[in-house]
């Protein structure tokens, strides 16, 4: 009897030996409890999801490019020749139209002036002495007339000679002359009055002009003359003034993007050194592009009162349109066979979808076609999902 159990040990000990781990274990539990064995639950890995949701985007075109004023206004001397006298006004200083900014020396002027004036002191007197010779010439004129027709009369009557009638004759034709060279003596006395006044407006226009004026108002941002120096138009100006102070960005753009901008588009800047963007407005859309760089350019003015120098670098977000309309994150955009896709999520069932693209608004893109308000999408275009997986979609806390 105790041999059998001793065999039957042995036995046991050799079997499992020759059984597998798992197997044994199977054995050993089977054999402590006869309950059915339970069914292994599938395990989805948890992906992040976003909602196509109605969002209100901006189409926004980007430019650069350096503050600049809107226009340029050189004041250059209206006469030559003359010394500086004195400069009252320096860059930076604001001025008004018609204000002195320098005046020059007057005293060769005055002394134009002075024979000028003379000069027609003279002319006036000629004028006066022509007319005394005109009224002596008509009235020798109207003497020898009546003594010519006398002496026509007489001869016809037989009381005077030919010779008397030949001679009153030649004196009336001989007066009349002196008539018309009379009257030819004064017109010259006046055009000599109105060359020398004409003369003496250019003079007194001249000594106006030795005050150096502004043409515009604005912001004197040069000033080349000098105290002494002798004003000439020739060479830099005196003075440069921004008119009205207007500044403005010139801004370069990329050449796909030129035709989308047109006067009018709101603008915001951005410029170094200044926390607040200023706003702006497009003045003007040039119609020309750089054939080199093949970019265009754009003159965006700024509002008043900006505090802004010329030649700043600047940033601009021109507002070319907007809409609300149907919009994913951009991470959730990618790409299937060349086109734009989205990976769908349709209860658990993940599909690829080809979309059309739009606006694209910071973090967000807008969708016209292939997606509807409320689908849901994959996040992040890069998961590791395809078409025709199952996951656990876990909703995007914000998009």
């Amino acid at each position: 009897m105790r041999g059998d159990v001793l065999g039957l040990g042995l036995l046991m000990m050799m079997t499992a030996a020759v059984l597998p781990q798992g197997l044994r274990a199977d054995t050993a539990e089977a054999g402590a409890t006869d309950a059915a064995p339970a069914a292994v639950a599938e395990v989805l890995p948890a992906i992040t999801v976003s909602t196509v949701a109605a969002m209100a985007l901006k189409d926004r075109v980007i430019v650069s490019g350096l503050i600049g004023p809107v226009e340029r206004v050189q004041v250059a001397p209206l006469i030559e020749g003359q010394p500086i006298e004195t400069l009252q006004a320096d860059v930076g200083d604001l001025v008004a139209a018609g204000q002195v900014l320098a005046t020059l020396s007057k005293t060769t002027l005055e002394l134009q002036l002075s024979q000028t004036n003379a000069s027609l002191a003279s002319a006036r007197a000629t004028i006066a002495q022509a007319e005394a010779q005109m009224l002596e010439a008509r009235s020798a004129a109207d003497e020898a007339v009546r003594v010519n027709e006398r002496t026509a009369a007489l001869r016809e009557q037989g009381a005077a000679s030919q010779a008397a009638a030949d001679t009153a004759a030649a004196n009336a034709i001989s007066a009349t002359a002196r008539v018309t060279v009379a009257a030819q003596s004064l017109e010259a006395a006046r055009a000599q009055v109105a060359l020398v006044e004409a003369q003496m407006a250019n003079a007194e226009l001249s000594l106006q002009r030795t005050q150096v004026v502004a043409p515009v108002a604005g912001e004197v941002v040069e000033r080349n003359a000098t105290l002494g120096s002798v004003a000439t138009a020739a060479g830099q100006p005196m003075f440069v003034i921004v008119k009205n102070n207007e500044l403005e960005l010139r801004g370069d753009v990329a050449e796909v993007d030129l035709l989308r901008l047109s006067v009018g588009q709101p603008a915001s800047l951005r410029l170094v050194g200044v926390a607040e963007p200023l706003v702006g407005t497009v003045r003007l859309v040039e119609p020309s592009i750089d054939a080199t760089t093949r970019l265009g350019r754009v003159r965006i003015s700024i509002a008043e009162g900006a505090n802004v120098r010329s030649g700043m670098f600047a940033e601009a977000e021109i507002i070319v349109g907007e809409s609300l309309a149907p919009a994913i994150p951009a991470t959730a955009l990618g790409s299937a066979e060349g086109q734009p896709a989205v990976m769908k999520v349709t209860d658990g069932m993940v599909s690829r979808v080809t979309v059309t693209p739009g606006i694209r608004d910071g973090a967000m893109v807008e969708i016209l076609q292939g997606l509807a308000i409320g689908d849901m999408v994959v996040t992040k275009a890069g998961a590791f999902v395809r078409d025709g997986d199952r996951i656990n979609p876990v909703t995007a806390t914000s998009n």
